[in-house]
């Protein structure tokens, strides 16, 4: 899949309702959805390998900031389970003590439970976590930690999803996993951790046909997700 980093850096995260800055650059986002919107850049083969599932309906949940924060004396394994299999996220608690403590909260919570992955760029990332199922909503809340500066978005990193008009490190709920060698992505993404098992998972969600507004044709489902600490 070729597609002009500009219009990646610009566009990446931004809500649905949300537009690149103008009209010039919207258009140029669309033109792009729409070219790559073909067999032979999607992957368009995933057809075996998942379960069939009914799609993810919206939630509507509004939380409560959380003040806890990840013990960095301490191990947090993810485990995200998925109508296509499970995989499990180390979280930093080292270097993003903070995202990982709102992450664990919206996981205690079970707001993941159900939702889907509503993004996917074959090569680039994937894309969940959203109540709203499209893109465009969250927890009711965000928190804010500024990514290490050395941060590169390379296979298997986990992070938070965040709007051009936000700051820096602000997360929601919508994490992303990358799927291609380096996302080549600015260190404004707050960081959450790297998968550690099911890497094999993740990449097959990474090739699911889909449509002109990425998203997948058949639904991608997060069933459940639980944390073990240690």
């Amino acid at each position: 899949m070729t597609r002009p980093l500009a219009v990646l850096f610009a566009c990446l995260f931004l809500v649905a309702l949300a537009g690149c800055g103008d009209d010039e650059n919207q258009a140029a986002a669309e033109a792009t959805a729409t070219a790559t919107a073909t067999p032979e850049d999607t992957g368009g083969e995933q057809g075996t390998g998942c379960e069939p599932a009914e799609k993810a309906a919206p939630k509507q949940m509004k939380l409560k900031k959380p003040k806890q924060e990840l013990d960095p004396s301490k191990t947090y394994v993810a485990t995200v389970a998925t109508n296509c299999g499970d995989f499990k996220i180390e979280l930093d608690a080292k270097r993003a003590p903070k995202t990982g403590g709102s992450f664990k909260h919206l996981v205690d919570e079970g707001l993941y439970d159900g939702l889907g992955f509503h993004r996917i760029v074959p090569g680039f990332v994937i894309q969940g976590g959203d109540p709203a199922g499209n893109g465009s909503g969250g927890p009711g809340y965000s928190v804010v930690e500024a990514p290490p500066e050395n941060l590169a978005y390379t296979k298997g990193v986990v992070a938070m999803a965040k709007t051009q008009m936000e700051d820096p490190g602000t997360s929601g709920s919508q994490f992303f996993v990358v799927t291609g060698e380096d996302a080549q992505l600015p260190p404004e993404y707050a960081l959450l951790g790297k998968v550690t098992e099911g890497q094999d998972v993740v990449d097959l969600i990474g090739v699911a046909p889909v449509g002109a507004d990425e998203q997948p044709v058949d639904p991608i489902v997060i069933q459940k997700v639980t944390i073990d600490e240690g």
